[in-house]
């Protein structure tokens, strides 16, 4: 049976010779946000199904494809749809694409997720840089054997989410009259939505923002040493209690969807001044 190991090798060694294509920037594009690849010069699509020990995403909203191309002058790699630990997958099975990133030669990561605002000063539609995360999903991607040719066994996060790109992604966006924030985010398991005494719960506790992704990514990336930058499109509230309102998936993706040219213009002009 292969370990860790042989399988980030494998994997990588197919995809680099299916593709002949070497990325230097990693992108994740989550609930509704898969049409950023629309701005994507493609060069090569893989689909998940096709990777060896790749997982293959169960959410309809996620298309499941790595697309590899040029965005904003810079070669990419994106995932068109990510995985979920509500799925049932572990956290080392969620997290492997961005093993296999490290592996492909990566080393700055750029993350979205669609997530609940828990920060009255936010409305449905903000878009919130992630600043720092509260991790309370039941699984850690790093528990277990630790391989030191990946990362530490103890990784310092003080510094997770690279300031820089915090600061340029906020410029970015105050420039092109965007509602920006810098925030915290917090990850929980779902896939239910919070009741009203959790959305308050989180709120206490120092969340800006809540969603079921994200966090496992960046821990994963933080351990290899990758940049990061996180951006999160408010596409519901939790906070305060008046403003709740039964939300749908459906919901999620409309707003979503009509939110992503601002995240859009964020990462492509970010991309473009690295």
């Amino acid at each position: 049976m292969k370990d860790y190991l042989e399988k980030i090798e494998e994997t990588k060694n197919y995809i680099a010779a299916e593709t002949k294509f070497k990325p230097e920037i990693g992108i994740i594009l989550g609930t509704g946000l898969g049409n950023l690849a629309g701005e994507i010069k493609k060069e090569y699509e893989l689909p998940y199904e096709d990777i060896p020990n790749f997982p293959v995403s169960t959410v309809e909203s996620h298309s499941g494809k790595l697309i590899f191309g040029e965005l904003s002058g810079k070669k990419i790699v994106a995932m068109q749809g990510r995985f979920h630990y509500y799925e049932g997958y572990t956290m080392k099975e969620l997290t492997f694409p961005v093993r296999v990133m490290k592996a492909l030669g990566i080393e700055t990561l750029f993350i979205s997720n669609a997530a609940g605002g828990l920060n009255e000063h936010y409305k449905t539609g903000d878009v919130m840089i992630l600043r720092d995360h509260i991790n309370l999903l039941p699984e850690h991607p790093l528990r277990g054997r630790n391989y030191d040719t990946l990362g530490p066994r103890f990784p310092d996060m003080l510094h997770t989410y690279d300031k820089k790109l915090v600061e340029k992604g906020l410029q970015i966006a105050k420039k092109n009259g965007i509602s920006c924030h810098a925030g915290v985010y917090a990850a929980i398991q779902g896939p239910c939505l919070e009741t009203p005494a959790e959305y308050n719960y989180l709120h206490v506790i120092g969340a800006d923002a809540v969603g079921m992704s994200t966090v496992p990514e960046v821990i994963v990336a933080r351990h290899m040493n990758m940049r990061v930058f996180a951006v999160s499109i408010i596409t519901d509230m939790g906070y305060p209690m008046e403003a709740i309102q039964e939300t749908s998936l459906e919901d999620v993706i409309r707003v979503a969807k009509t939110t992503e040219p601002k995240m859009t213009k964020i990462i492509t002009e970010l991309l473009g001044g690295l």
